[in-house]
């Protein structure tokens, strides 16, 4: 599925700001949230050169902050896991770190099955509030690799 990865360009990052998910995951769609730090972010490409996803990595100390996003179509076709591991391989390899941690939306079930798969746990919770957006207060799990 994933052929390369790479720094995301301007016109990766304007075709994420676009992708539309179905409810309930229309919590990620692009328009919610501006990109402030686009050096952190790296496009996932598939052997056509066609954007599949990005990753998202923020270095904390010997902490890796973790996140991600598949292109809207490719979400609940099984290809969850492998796009997961692609990134997080990514990441190790790229950053080193000592541990690698994510957060994601309580109500993402699909998504914590995948991140339990690939040798996560759930760590803590915490509210988030995006009144900003109109979105109002969403849980969110923290989850942290174990190995």
């Amino acid at each position: 599925m994933i052929a390369t990865i790479g720094e995301a360009s301007p016109e990766v990052m304007r075709e994420i700001a676009g992708w539309e998910y179905e409810p309930p995951y229309d919590f990620y769609d692009g328009r919610h949230e501006s990109v402030t730090n686009p050096e952190r972010y790296f496009s996932a490409l598939d052997a056509d050169g066609s954007l599949v996803g990005f990753y998202y990595f923020e270095p904390r100390g010997d902490v890796l902050v973790y996140g991600l996003g598949l292109r809207p179509e490719l979400t609940g076709l099984g290809r969850g896991l492998e796009f997961f591991r692609a990134g997080l391989e990514f990441g190790r390899e790229r950053f080193r770190p000592r541990q690698v941690v994510l957060a994601v939306a309580a109500f993402n079930e699909r998504a914590i099955t995948v991140y339990k798969r690939a040798g996560f746990v759930a760590t803590g919770r915490h509210v988030r509030s995006f009144p900003e957006l109109g979105l109002g207060d969403y849980e969110f799990v923290d989850m942290e690799e174990r190995c």
